[in-house]
């Protein structure tokens, strides 16, 4: 398919979530059939006598009937849909779809939140079943209008039958007080018939006005103050504040007051919020004159400090606010399989069953019972021996039972931990694809409290696997060549990409092939993480690997130094302390993203560079699971020489695709089975001694393409998430000369900044030129090999090595001259 028809699907794919017109297209439809409505409810009032013969004997070839007349303004059709809400409906209270219309029309058309719609839906529906009996009940009896319609009739009657007509009465009556006692909350101590009259028509004033969100009314003159300030406490301050119907937040209090205050001549009188006893009387124009505590004045911000005041303190802190239109990929995206489901034939199971219980038989070996589980494309066959019979006797006829069932290799679990009978697995004729759709369709993928869900394939019971890499908490993937490893490596990655928002995760990408992760570069401004300076997101050097490697070294000491101050044990703890904002930015505490680092080919690096690569990562392995960074290794060479014990020990999680030699599994797994595996997908996971057998999730590129493109497509962070920088032995600050063409635009004001405070901090940085953590970071490590500031000591400022700005001047013009 050529880019332009991808393109284009694409578009197709994302038109009715992306597309504004749509929704606004809708609110005007919804309009339209408000005013419909309207028109033919209203022409019904004149028009039903002449139109109700004829319409109640409708027949859908009404529609249609071009002799038949109507009385109704909109023919035919207006007349059938107004019989049909005030006859066989709700009678006169239909007219409350014509406002639930409008209201749902105006929402879409401003791209209003539904969430907004559901309270004046709620009362709609209760004044529309209200009314509709109510007004059967005053009206109806007799009536030939319709004034309750179907509804209220048939509600009446019952009720009749059921409490009786005084009944009937006193439910009204109590209904009535009921809402009025919820909408208008009286205080029933100060009530008087007078008050209870005007609260009345207070209500229905409020009922005609279509006052429906149930909001508090605002306080009366009469209100104490305690009233006043919880029904709005910006009203209790400032008069002229009355009649705002949602409460202001502290930042646009404030705001309100410096506006008052700049225009008022004259001083403002207020209330304490500890004064609930006091009265306010309506009309009083001056404070009173008896002597009293005095009232402080309200102090005076600026709005910057109003604004960063309300930032700091007022409500948690949100990662995803920087991104919050990202939306995360679609299902639609991802290749459908289903039609290509194959069911396992039961005479294939029976024929399966008999053959390994005559093979059994032939060498003197009894079974008590066979049962089969039927998996996407392996069956498991459980046995339960007869007593006396030895498990190792079964075990050690692996190749007899597969040579009777023709098999292409069957594996035998001797004894099913927790079951107490013996398995055989037995591969399927038939093979049955295992799409990465269906898996991430599931509701244990989409329901998933997992910190890092990964959807690795189906177990042989046929249900979806989703495991924790957080929990793993690193993963050593190895397997022959063309057995599903760079499968596997798409399955973690689109699991994470479907599930984690840009701000919760960052992805290393290590690629040695350069061939096999390199569709995920288009995501650079999303979800990778790579080294300041490095042409390409995803590392294919040795060199640039080393940097990389040790540079997540780095960054890992750093958040440590970070959860040391912050006293939290691990990422999920300081995470939520500093969501709820008991950590200062300030003082260099940020939101820290999940770090998950992806080698493709380990077997290449270890061999090129031997110990540059294993100790960084033997150091990742140990360490960096607090901090929230984890490792995917990928290999097709499971040697000792690649696995070392290092490695082995501290990847706890490991995944075996099909190897060639018995020596290869025990490498892997520690123990055998993975030579016994048949390819394409099917795979053997070890987590902590547990082993479960899997076909892996299919996603083709096609499909990873697809997904890429779709969050490429869609606004991302103005940078990507840069490493801390590493100097190697040879490249150390200072021995490597920096020309001015590779500073960063911002380096000049930051030396100037410097210079001027003498103060070289990267939080300073950071605050004083408005930049994000990871450049402000940069810049200071430019600031170092240019020798404008001393080497990093601890949590201390660094040290500042030009004394004024006439030194720093000359030097940046040198520094111009040799570009």
């Amino acid at each position: 398919m050529s880019k332009k028809g991808q393109k284009k699907g694409q578009l197709a794919l994302k038109l009715g979530i992306n597309d504004e017109r749509i929704p606004k297209l809708l609110g005007v439809l919804c309009i339209f059939f408000a005013l419909y409505f309207f028109i033919a409810f209203s022409s019904y009032l004149f028009t039903w006598k002449i139109d109700q013969d004829r319409v109640l004997r409708f027949s859908w070839a009404l529609l249609l009937e071009s002799g038949m007349e109507m009385a109704n303004w909109l023919g035919r059709l207006g007349a059938i849909v107004s019989n049909m809400f005030f006859y066989w409906g709700f009678g006169l209270p239909s007219y409350i779809f014509v406002y639930l219309f409008t209201l749902f029309g105006i929402n879409l058309i401003r791209r209003q939140p539904l969430s907004q719609f559901v309270p004046p839906l709620r009362y709609a529906v209760i004044w529309l079943l209200f009314l509709s009996v109510f007004l059967e009940f005053l009206a109806g009896a007799g009536a030939d209008f319709p004034w309750g319609g179907a509804f209220g009739e048939s509600v009446n009657a019952w009720l009749r039958n059921f409490v009786g007509l005084a009944g009937q009465i006193i439910l009204f009556v109590f209904m009535l007080a009921g809402l009025i006692v919820w909408r208008r909350n009286p205080n029933f101590n100060e009530l008087t018939p007078q008050k209870a009259l005007e609260e009345l028509g207070d209500y229905f004033d409020d009922l005609i006005k279509g006052r429906w969100s149930g909001r508090k009314r605002p306080a009366t003159a009469t209100s104490t103050t305690k009233e006043l300030l919880e029904a709005n406490p910006l009203e209790a301050l400032d008069p002229s504040a009355a009649g705002r119907e949602t409460p202001l937040t502290r930042a646009e209090q404030l705001a309100f007051d410096l506006e008052n205050d700049a225009d008022k001549a004259t001083p403002r009188t207020g209330i304490r919020p500890g004064d609930t006893q006091l009265e306010i009387e309506a009309g009083a124009a001056e404070p009173s004159a008896e002597p009293g505590p005095a009232v402080p004045p309200l102090p005076r911000h600026s709005f910057e400090d109003v604004q960063q005041e309300n930032v700091d303190h007022s409500e948690p802190y949100d990662p995803t606010l920087e991104l919050s239109s990202y939306e995360h990929p679609i299902l639609q995206l991802l290749a459908d399989y289903s039609d290509q489901k194959v069911e396992v034939d039961r005479a294939e199971l029976e024929a399966n069953k008999d053959q390994i219980v005559e093979t059994l038989l032939t060498y003197k070996i009894e079974i008590v019972k066979i049962r089969a589980t039927v998996g996407p494309t392996v069956t498991l066959y459980e046995i339960i021996p007869a007593p006396g019979v030895r498990i190792s006797k079964i075990k050690n006829l692996e190749d007899d039972i597969a040579l009777s069932l023709s098999a292409l290799g069957i594996r035998i679990i001797a004894p099913i931990p927790g079951k107490g009978t013996i398995g055989i697995e037995v591969p399927n004729r038939n093979q049955q694809v295992v799409s990465m759709k269906e898996v991430l369709m599931s509701d244990k993928f989409k329901r998933a409290k997992m910190d890092l869900p990964i959807a690795l394939g189906k177990t042989i019971s046929n249900e979806v696997f989703v495991a924790d890499l957080a929990k793993m908490p690193h993963l050593l993937v190895a397997g022959a060549t063309g057995q599903g490893k760079s499968v596997g490596i798409n399955a973690i990655l689109i699991s994470l990409l479907y599930k984690k928002h840009p701000s919760q995760i960052k992805f290393v990408l290590i690629d040695p092939k350069k061939v096999e992760l390199f569709p995920y570069s288009k995501v650079e401004n999303h979800f990778l993480a790579f080294l300041p300076g490095q042409e390409e997101p995803i590392t294919t050097e040795t060199s640039k690997v080393i940097h990389t490697l040790n540079s997540l070294c780095i960054e890992m000491d750093n958040r440590y130094d970070l959860l040391k101050k912050a006293s939290a044990r691990n990422i999920r703890e300081y995470n939520e302390k500093f969501v709820q904002r008991m950590l200062n930015p300030q003082k260099g505490h940020r939101f820290l993203p999940f770090i998950v680092l992806i080698i493709d080919e380990f077997a290449d690096l270890i061999m090129t560079a031997g110990k540059e690569i294993e100790l960084p990562i033997g150091r990742l392995a140990q360490l960096a699971r607090a901090v929230g960074m984890h490792l995917v290794i990928a290999t097709q060479r499971p040697s000792v020489n690649i696995i070392t014990g290092v490695i082995k020990a501290n990847f706890p999680a490991r995944i075996a695709y099909k190897v060639t030699a018995k020596v290869d599994s025990r490498t892997i797994l520690d123990a055998g089975g993975a030579d016994q595996l048949i390819g394409r997908g099917d795979m053997l996971l070890s987590v902590g001694g547990d082993m479960v057998r899997l076909q892996g999730a299919f996603i083709d590129t096609p499909e990873v393409e697809r997904v890429v493109n779709f969050i490429h497509d869609q606004p991302g962070y103005p940078e990507p998430y840069f490493l801390p920088e590493f100097h190697g032995d040879d490249d150390g600050p200072g021995t490597v000369p920096l020309r001015y063409a590779d500073l960063d635009d911002m380096f000049e004001d930051a030396a100037r900044l410097i210079v001027q405070s003498q103060h070289g901090s990267t939080s300073m940085i950071q605050r004083r030129l408005k930049l994000g953590y990871n450049r402000a970071g940069r810049i200071m490590d430019q600031l170092e090999a240019m020798g404008i500031v001393g080497p990093s000591d601890g949590s201390k400022a660094r040290e500042v090595l030009i004394y004024d700005e006439i030194e720093l001047n000359r030097y940046l013009d040198d520094l111009k001259s040799r570009k």
